[in-house]
């Protein structure tokens, strides 16, 4: 099986404030737990390079560690997702290394800077927390939202109550009887770690103050 080395990049200007961003798409089955994580580079910018099999064409997306998923400059292709129309990047692979053209092949406009031997580097991590801590998620409804990239409380909590209960919503009626209203409050506190704080609300949460 022939694969070929393709490279992605997102902008700097996509990348904005997040400080790290991870690659999702058909060829890892859109698993955060086998996302590829891209290396930041000193005009902003992040890459990754990805050995993909030739002859395919891939869709896929970045998710950044600020909550957002995002695209690159690549092409474009819509797709329906439970009744909902998603737009996803991308990526043909040629055949061979000289059928490929701009168009084809994600192209990086710097290389990325070489990392000495001797120097001492560990890899990014994008935090996942137990999702069950925050009253009113089950391990259903934490299986649920992480399918959904929000894997950790700092994202639970930059998420809006219309998002949650439009996810909640497209899962059926099994999940949409649930109230996320305190979630993302909820998140917030354990995500900057006032467990006090957080225990607070939630006996006033059971006791329907």
């Amino acid at each position: 099986m022939t694969t070929m080395k393709i490279t992605f990049v997102l902008p700097a200007e996509i990348v904005g404030e997040a400080t790290q961003a991870l690659l999702l798409g058909e060829f890892n089955n859109w698993n955060v737990d086998e996302g590829i994580y891209l290396q930041k580079q000193e005009d902003g910018s992040m890459v990754a390079e990805l050995q993909l099999t030739a002859g395919k064409t891939y869709q896929y997306r970045y998710l950044l560690n600020d909550g957002r998923w995002v695209n690159d400059n690549a092409d474009k292709v819509y797709s329906e997702l439970f009744g909902h129309v998603m737009e996803n990047c991308v990526v043909s692979v040629a055949d061979t290394q000289e059928k490929i053209s701009d168009k084809t092949k994600v192209k990086s406009t710097k290389k990325a800077k070489p990392v000495s031997k001797n120097s001492k580097t560990s890899k990014p991590v994008i935090e996942k927390n137990d999702l069950t801590k925050i009253e009113g998620i089950g391990r259903q409804t934490e299986s649920l939202l992480k399918k959904e990239g929000i894997i950790n409380y700092a994202l639970l909590g930059k998420t809006s109550i219309k998002k949650l209960k439009e996810i909640l919503s497209i899962a059926g009626p099994k999940f949409s009887m649930h109230n996320p209203g305190s979630w993302p409050k909820q998140a917030k506190l354990a995500a900057t770690g006032k467990w006090d704080e957080l225990q607070i609300l939630q006996q006033e949460l059971k006791s329907g103050k």
